[in-house]
């Protein structure tokens, strides 16, 4: 009977611990997620509107750059959104 208690103690112990971990990773992710709204997207506006501003964006390499990235963050945005 003592040994069926410490196994049950052990295993809610464990639980407890990976329970600690996730409420962590979700954190972190939570952290990202909010980052990449607020930092990011507007980093990256910026930089969209001073490739703009340098004209013709037809053969504009900041341009093109600046707005892979915007995909690549609203892509993430999208991710995380789902994970949370």
């Amino acid at each position: 009977m003592e040994e069926k208690k410490k196994e049950l103690n052990d295993k809610i112990v464990k639980l407890q611990e990976e329970k600690k971990e996730l409420e962590s990773d979700i954190k972190k992710l939570e952290d990202e997620l909010e980052m990449l709204k607020t930092v990011r997207r507007r980093e990256v506006a910026d930089r969209i509107k001073v490739a703009i501003s340098f004209g013709d964006i037809s053969e504009n390499a900041e341009y093109d750059e600046a707005k892979n990235e915007q995909a690549q963050v609203e892509e993430r945005i999208i991710k995380l959104e789902s994970m949370i």
